[in-house]
């Protein structure tokens, strides 16, 4: 989230051991707006596919290669699941077919579990955890567990996401102990972008944290610690993604920012 303070009310849970295979987190929003009210929520998402449950429909979000928003009004929830890509075939046999693109899939019994869920219960964490619990006891019922390539396309996005040392494709194929063509193909059937679109991603949602959360932090610094060539090329790939610079995102960031 680019500004987290905008944000309404937002819970984040573990995956359920008995899905950490297929789903990364789940994350559920709520909100309550006046009429003629809205909330803009501005993201840089993960290099990954989400499964969304909304109050009247269920969608599959592919991976996305640019900034986006969402404009909340009245009143509403969302349950998504961040999927690890083991999950991303079960869904669709092409994921770089919907890169930015968000889709309605038909799985009523879903959705009608998790609504049941979300609104049995006056108390928030409760109907949290029953959603979660809906979610998991269908993704577990209605699909096998991860074969063994579908784990190895886990393990390099888990690498990428947590590793800053990992700032090139070669580097992530070498630990893997797999050829840049196999980390190529994995990256295309489970996460529908390339290996590099998925380290720069990663960098990207790094150094915009550093710039948020670190109102002092040289900006210079930051870029060599991510391994950009220099602060030009870090401005330049906020330009590109986000379409301003870090220092332009410092300023909106900066304490008082509240719209």
């Amino acid at each position: 989230m680019l500004y987290p303070a905008r944000l309404p009310a937002f819970d984040r849970i573990p995956a359920p051991d008995r899905v950490a295979g297929l789903v990364r987190w789940f994350w559920i929003p709520e909100w309550q707006l006046a009429p003629g009210r809205s909330s803009r929520q501005h993201l840089i998402a993960f290099p990954a596919a989400n499964l969304v449950v909304e109050s009247d429909t269920v969608g599959f979000a592919g991976p996305t290669t640019r900034a986006s928003h969402r404009d909340l009004t009245g009143t509403g929830w969302a349950v998504g699941a961040l999927l690890r890509p083991a999950a991303v075939p079960l869904f669709t046999r092409d994921p770089g077919a919907l890169r930015d693109a968000y889709q309605p899939v038909d799985l009523p019994a879903l959705h009608e579990r998790v609504s049941a869920a979300m609104n049995g219960s006056s108390d928030r964490p409760v109907r949290h955890r029953l959603a979660v619990e809906a979610f998991t006891d269908w993704l577990t019922g209605e699909y096998p567990d991860p074969t063994p390539e579908a784990l190895l396309a886990n393990s390099m996005a888990e690498l990428i996401d947590s590793d800053p040392a990992m700032r090139r494709v070669e580097d992530v194929a070498a630990r893997l102990g797999v050829s840049v063509r196999t980390l190529q193909r994995l990256a295309r059937r489970y996460v529908g972008l390339p290996p590099l679109a998925m380290i720069r991603r990663r960098r990207l949602q790094e150094a915009a944290e550093r710039v948020r959360t670190g109102q002092d932090t040289n900006l210079s610094a930051v870029a060599a610690d991510l391994g950009y060539a220099d602060h030009a090329h870090l401005a330049n790939e906020f330009r590109s993604v986000l379409g301003f610079t870090p220092s332009a995102y410092r300023q909106r960031v900066s304490p008082g920012d509240s719209d």
